[in-house]
C-alpha cells in the first residue's frame, strides 16, 4: 500500500490522497502548461514578424539602391546632344560606364524637361526653369543648321548637384504628352517632379544623370520617391 504524507511525520495519512502514485509530484498543472503554450507561441510569432520585416526592409533597400547614371571617376564622360532649331528642342544622351545610355529633352516651346534612364520604364517631367532657357539656348544659338548633333565632354569648371523629388499619385498617361516628349515615353510610366532640397539620410537617392552644358556648367540630377 502506498501512503501520502503531509510535511509532518506525525501526522496521519491524508484520504484526500488515496489515489496519489510515486509519479505525482512531478504532474504540471493545466494552467502552467497552456501558459507555457501560449509563451512559446508569442515568441514564435514575434520571431516571424522581425524576419519578415527584415527581408522587407532589405527588398526595399535593393529596389532603391543608389545608382548614378553615369558613374565616372575621371574628367570626361561620353555625351552627346541633338539640337533641333525648328522645334526649339535639345536632347542630350548620356552614357555610363556600363554602356546604358539616358536620354533628357529639353522642349522650349513647352516648357519642359524629360529625363528618361535606360534601365528604366519611367519617364520624369519638371518646369524648365530660367537657367534651363539659358543653357538650352545657348545650344540653339552655337547651331548653324535646323537639326545637327554634337559630341560634349564634361569638365570640372563648375559642378553642382539638383535633387528632384517624385510626386505621389502624380502619374500620367504618356498619350496626354505632345511630341518628341510622347515618342520618348510611349511604353513608359510618366511621373511629375519638383525641385527639393534632397532627400534627407532617411531615403535613399533613386538614381542620378550628370549633364554638362556648353557653358562649361555640370548638373548632377538625383531623382528621389517623396512619401505619401
Amino acid at each position: 500500500m502506498v501512503r501520502c504524507w503531509r510535511h509532518s511525520e506525525a501526522s496521519l495519512e491524508d484520504p484526500h490522497c488515496m489515489h496519489c502514485g510515486p509519479m505525482s509530484s512531478f504532474r504540471i498543472p493545466h494552467k502552467v502548461l497552456w501558459g507555457s503554450l501560449a509563451v512559446t507561441l508569442l515568441i514564435v510569432v514575434i520571431g516571424l514578424g522581425v524576419t519578415a520585416h527584415l527581408g522587407l526592409q532589405r527588398k526595399t533597400q535593393s529596389s532603391l539602391q543608389d545608382v548614378r547614371i553615369p558613374d565616372h571617376t575621371g574628367e570626361f564622360f561620353n555625351q552627346s546632344a541633338l539640337i533641333d532649331k525648328h522645334n526649339n528642342v535639345v536632347t542630350y544622351f548620356v552614357t555610363s560606364h556600363v554602356n546604358q545610355t539616358s536620354t533628357v529633352i529639353f522642349d522650349v516651346r513647352q516648357g519642359l524637361v524629360c529625363y528618361k534612364p535606360d534601365n528604366q520604364d519611367s519617364c520624369f517631367l519638371r518646369q524648365m526653369e530660367s537657367l534651363d532657357y539659358e543653357n538650352v539656348e545657348s545650344h540653339l544659338n552655337k547651331s548653324e543648321k535646323q537639326v545637327s548633333q554634337v559630341w560634349l565632354v564634361g569638365n570640372e569648371t563648375e559642378r553642382h548637384t539638383e535633387f528632384m523629388g517624385v510626386l505621389p499619385s502624380s502619374r500620367l498617361d504618356a498619350s496626354t504628352l505632345q511630341e518628341p516628349l510622347q515618342s520618348l515615353c510611349k511604353q513608359a510610366s510618366v511621373y511629375w517632379t519638383r525641385r527639393s532640397d534632397g532627400p534627407g539620410k532617411q531615403r535613399l537617392i533613386y538614381f542620378c544623370i550628370d549633364i554638362c552644358f556648353p557653358s562649361n556648367i555640370c548638373v548632377s540630377v538625383c531623382f528621389y520617391y517623396l512619401p505619401e
